[in-house]
């Protein structure tokens, strides 16, 4: 800005009116990527391809309620739950390696590891229904697995919040952040609905 607008100019102005600057020249130079022709295609192929999954999911699920035996000799089972462990473990270890670097895909990992951990609780109760092993499958979930989840969830939402405030900060804004379901894709420099 040297030779537009001196550092003292800057200095004189209110913080209300260096706000103000600032969100016009965010908005002077940054485009909403997903208003991009290509973009939108893949948005549209996207929303499509999620539809026909459902469409497809809910009639599968139920034709495999009417068909599936009720008990099943599994082959590799060692190997399944092996594999799911291990698994479990990189999300944990991945998740932690992004906290520690102070990176975004740190959110990624909470949610995936958190994912993991409900599918773990879930099917150590449901394949254990009826053994002798229910009651430690039960405990271990409702002490174990399921309240890691919800802090995986709940540090997942904690980081993306953080962010939301950190972007909201910097551009200047006055008044109370926004809601996170509030919070629109690729919308620094826009108000859309008195949020982002």
């Amino acid at each position: 800005m040297v030779g537009v607008v001196s550092v003292e100019e800057l200095q004189g102005l209110s913080a209300e009116e260096r706000a103000e600057l600032l969100r016009t020249l965010i908005a002077l130079g940054d485009e909403d990527p997903l208003e991009q022709p290509r973009y939108r295609r893949r948005r549209g192929m996207v929303l499509v391809f999620l539809v026909a999954c459902c469409a497809w999911l809910i009639p599968w699920t139920v034709v495999l309620g009417f068909t599936l035996p009720q008990h099943y000799k599994a082959g590799q089972w060692a190997a399944a739950w092996i594999g799911f462990d291990v698994a479990l473990t990189a999300a944990f270890a991945l998740t932690a390696f992004a906290v520690w670097r102070r990176l975004q895909i740190a959110i990624v990992g909470q949610i995936v590891t958190g994912t993991l951990l409900v599918c773990d609780a879930w099917f150590d109760v449901m394949l254990s229904w009826g053994s002798g092993e229910l009651v430690v499958s039960v405990i271990t979930a409702l002490l174990g697995e399921l309240p890691l989840a919800v802090l995986m969830f709940m540090g997942a939402r904690a980081l993306v919040l953080t962010t939301v405030r950190a972007l909201w900060v910097r551009e200047g804004r006055a008044g109370p952040v926004p809601r996170l379901r509030e919070v629109r894709l690729f919308t620094i420099g826009r108000s859309v609905g008195g949020g982002f």
